[in-house]
Order: structure tokens, then C-alpha cells, then sequence
């Protein structure tokens, strides 16, 4: 991401870590003050992230009567888990810069009477000098005992890379001189998460006058903070798993008056399989298009392939034929996804406006999942007919070249009242989304193509998309298609899982 406002994908790798990174060299003393450091987040993890969403139980399984505890949890687990949090802690930091940046910014704009984008492509695009494959040559030569591919192999990210870096260093200097000129006060020595409800409205920094408060740095950290914990919930129940796998082993071998190892050799190792060479062959004809080299240079590493992986399912039959019969609870619960306010003004909409149940996909038109995902959804919007309401945002990936204008094509299409017949057409041609073929589908449609061409070429619609995309990042999107349903994202996005999910909606509003 890179402001609090509509700019450029172009930018947003780059451009805010620059500003950022200006901003707290000017500043680095009481950025340093702000962060805990490790032993602090260790000896309260919670407290300094403020994102366990329910306490840790002290208990958390229970197998046949025997209890495992917090504190067996294992020591890499809860390294992990600190090191996790600990990020939760810089990112509170570095997301006040963040907006502060975002407002300089905002200001600026505002006072040269240009867009955001505008002003960036004026103050670092222009500037900064397009790389050469020459620039590229050297920075290879200083640098091939660590990049270890050939010049050719990487000469396009070599590129890509200075063409960033020298961006980087403009904004960095663009940043300093928006912060010379600007009223910028930060009031506190440690971004820390609010106490209370009533603690969100606490002030943490003024630009030119302007609040920023505990509540703009929690929202705008909502999708990072969720996805904290689930990596934290999802590495502590791995370990419990295991945890409760070693116990019913344990158990079974002392019923059994043998050893572990004696267990695991009479229902695991004796009961595999041997593997042949033709079943080699087999695997390798199978997936010779994924294999490196031909069968005979392989044959024994796919061997040994097959032999783990039938070892690694064995294990997991027995280990769920000794859950079956034994009493196993677990107590760990997983964080709830948040609900987000997504707005859906001036977007396409298919089905009853004042539907209880909104559905909001993120998509890209050069996506092969979109492709696939489109008509699910509108199957879906057709089967609850009033009930729900589809509405569709862009989202358009930095891998996928033509997906921007594509964007802009759809809502060139939507301003004439053919975007749903248009969109149709993208996702049926996303081979074929060059300027030319965009504005072909537009007379397929029955679209002015006067007006439709001039719309595209001008760049009419390229603010509309880049706002999509900044409420995607604002609401966690990272990949296409995304899909919300009243606010809660949806995994995963398939027609059960979203029947499921508005199902659950419709009750809840009957309720």
C-alpha cells in the first residue's frame, strides 16, 4: 500500500517504504523508543501486541484424562509466537508514519490543485532517471557471486530493481522536504494498543492540525493483525496436535506392554508397501512435465519419494485410528475474521439494492480464477434473487500487464449500462486485452465507441480503479478473486462455501 488515498499501483511498492523509511531517520531516536524490544514482547506478548483475540487457555487438549498445558507448549513455538507479535509492535509504528505521510501527501495535492498520482509521477516518475542495460551490467557484475543466474536470466529484474531503488531515493527526498514545510507533532513515545474502547479516540499525532488517533492505526492494521492470529493460532495447534499424537502413542504402547518404537514398527513400517520400479515409472509418466530429468536419472529419488509419502499416510491412519477410540479434546480457538466496512457506492450491482446480504468480490480481469469464479457468482445472485445483492470491485494485479486498463474498460462499459455483457466478453478473451481488443468488445456490446475510446485513452476511469484497489488492501485483499459476504471474507470462495456463508447471513438478520 502506499498512502491513504487513490494512488497508483505503480507506486505502491515502493513509494510509502521510502517516505516511511525518511521519515523515522529524522526521527530515529523516538522511533527506537517505540518499539518493545524482544524481551519486553516476551515477557508479555500479549499485552504489547494486544491481538490475542481470547485469552490462552491454561488447559489446551485432553486426552484420556491427561492434560496438556500452556507451558509445554514447545520453546520454538513460543519464539515464534513472540517474534510474531513483535511484528504486530513495529507495524503500529511504522503505520503512523504511514499516515502521516499519507496526509503530507494529501496536502500537497490539494495545494498544487493536481491528484495525488499526479503529484507523484511529477515529484519522483519524471525524475528519476530510466536504468540502462549498462547500469544493469554493472550492478551485475558487483553483485553475481549472490545473484548466481546469468546476466541474461535476470537482466529485466535487474532493471525493474534500480528503476525502484532510484524512485525510492527521490521519494525519500521528496518526503523530507513535504516534512520540512509541515506542522508534524507526534505526541506519544510507544504506539500502543488501546486499552478500552473509549482509548481508540486517544490522539497519537497531529499533521498541520489534523488528528490521528489510536482508532485510525487499529483499523487500518485490522487485516494484519487477523492474519497475526492465525499464523499464531495455527502454529500453537500444530504443536498441540502433536502434543496429543505423542500421548495416544505413549498410551497405546503402555497398553500394549511395548515400546514406541516397537508400536510404530508393527502398524506403520511393516504395513507399507514396498514400491516397485514400475510404480516409479508410473509416478514419473504421470508428472514428467513437473520432473527434472529422465526416469533413469530420477528413479531412485521418486523411490524414495513414494516410500515417504506412504509412509506419511500410514502414520496418519494410524494416528486417526487411535483418535477414534480415545477421548480427545482440544481447547485452542481460532481468532473470528473481522468484519469490515466495505463500501459498495458507485460500484456494479447485480440483484435487489436494499438486500439484506451483501456479497463484494475483489477481481482482476486477466484472472483465470475470476474467469471461473464469475459465473458461480452470478448463478448464486440468480438462485437468491432479491435477497442478495452482488456488487464487484477492481482489484488488478501487478502480475497481469493489461488487467489495469481492462478495469478501466469495464467501467468505461458501465458508464454506458453494458457492463455486465462486457465484463463477459474480458473474461472470455484474457489473452486478448490489449487497447485494441478492448475497444473490439466495446462494438460487440453495442457500446458508443466515440465515447467509450476516449474514456480509455484519457484515462477517465484509472482514479475509480485505484480507489478499488486501495479498499482492497484496506480490507486485507492480496489476491483475486476475493470475495466478502457482509463484510466477513469468504475461504474458501467457492459456491458452497459462499451458499454456506449467506445462509448464515440470512439468519442471522432473521434473528
Amino acid at each position: 500500500m502506499l498512502f491513504k488515498i487513490g494512488t497508483s499501483r505503480l507506486f505502491r511498492s515502493f513509494f510509502v517504504l521510502a517516505l516511511v523509511l525518511a521519515a523515522t531517520a529524522t526521527s530515529r531516536g523516538q522511533a527506537q523508543r517505540a518499539q518493545a524490544t524482544p524481551a519486553q514482547v516476551a515477557a508479555d506478548p500479549a499485552a504489547a501486541c494486544g491481538c490475542e483475540a481470547t485469552p490462552l487457555p491454561e488447559v489446551l487438549a485432553n486426552v484420556n484424562g491427561v492434560r496438556v498445558t500452556r507451558q509445554e507448549l514447545a520453546p520454538e513455538v513460543q519464539k515464534r509466537v513472540a517474534s510474531l507479535q513483535q511484528q504486530v509492535v513495529e507495524a503500529r509504528w511504522r503505520e503512523l508514519d504511514l499516515q502521516i505521510n499519507s496526509k503530507l501527501l494529501n496536502a500537497e495535492a490539494k495545494k498544487r490543485g493536481m491528484t495525488p498520482i499526479k503529484l507523484l509521477e511529477t515529484e519522483v516518475v519524471s525524475k528519476a532517471q530510466e536504468p540502462t542495460e549498462a547500469d544493469a551490467q554493472k550492478f551485475y557484475d558487483e553483485n553475481k557471486a549472490r545473484i548466481g543466474r546469468s546476466f541474461v536470466d535476470v537482466k529485466a529484474d535487474l532493471i525493474s530493481y534500480l528503476r525502484d531503488t532510484r524512485r525510492r531515493e527521490l521519494a525519500a527526498r521528496f518526503s523530507e522536504t513535504l516534512r520540512a514545510s509541515a506542522q508534524v507533532k507526534k505526541l506519544v513515545q510507544q504506539v500502543s494498543p488501546p486499552s478500552t474502547p473509549a482509548d481508540r479516540a486517544r490522539v497519537l499525532a497531529t499533521v498541520n492540525g489534523e488528528n490521528i488517533t489510536s482508532a485510525d492505526i487499529e483499523d487500518a492494521l485490522l487485516p494484519f493483525v487477523f492474519s497475526v492470529q492465525e499464523q499464531v493460532y495455527n502454529v500453537r495447534k500444530q504443536n498441540v496436535e502433536l502434543k496429543v499424537n505423542d500421548l495416544l502413542l505413549t498410551q497405546e504402547a503402555q497398553k500394549r506392554g511395548i515400546t514406541t518404537s516397537a508400536l510404530l514398527e508393527a502398524e506403520i513400517k511393516t504395513k507399507i508397501p514396498a514400491v516397485t520400479e514400475a510404480d516409479a515409472q508410473k509416478f514419473y509418466d504421470e508428472n514428467k512435465a513437473r520432473i527434472d530429468g529422465d526416469f533413469a536419472k530420477t528413479k531412485e529419488q521418486i523411490i524414495q519419494y513414494l516410500r515417504d509419502d506412504a509412509s506419511h499416510k500410514a502414520a496418519l491412519a494410524f494416528a486417526d485410528r487411535l483418535r477414534n477410540a480415545a477421548q480427545v479434546q482440544t481447547f485452542l480457538v481460532p481468532p473470528t475474521p473481522p468484519v469490515y466496512t466495505i463500501a459498495t457506492d458507485d460500484q456494479p450491482i447485480k440483484g435487489n439494492p436494499n438486500a439484506s446480504v451483501t456479497l463484494v468480490e475483489f477481481t482482476d480481469y486477466q484472472c483465470p480464477s475470476c474467469a471461473n469464479a464469475h459465473p458461480m457468482l452470478e448463478r448464486i445472485a440468480a438462485e437468491y434473487g432479491d435477497r442478495v445483492r452482488l456488487v464487484v470491485r477492481d482489484y488488478p494485479l501487478s502480475q497481469h500487464p493489461e488487467a489495469q486498463k481492462a478495469a478501466e474498460a469495464a467501467e468505461a462499459a458501465r458508464e454506458q449500462g453494458k457492463y455486465w455483457e462486457y465484463v463477459s466478453l474480458l473474461y472470455q478473451n484474457q489473452s486478448a486485452l490489449k487497447a485494441d481488443k478492448l475497444k473490439e468488445y466495446a462494438s460487440r456490446v453495442g457500446l458508443d465507441r466515440a465515447v467509450f475510446d476516449a474514456a480509455l485513452d484519457s484515462g477517465k476511469f484509472a482514479e475509480s480503479v485505484h480507489r478499488d484497489v486501495l479498499d482492497g488492501e484496506r480490507v486485507g485483499v492480496a489476491g483475486t478473486p476475493t470475495v466478502f459476504v457482509n463484510g466477513r471474507r469468504i475461504t474458501p470462495a467457492n459456491y458452497e462455501g459462499l451458499k454456506e456463508a449467506i445462509e448464515a447471513a440470512l439468519k442471522s438478520r432473521a434473528e
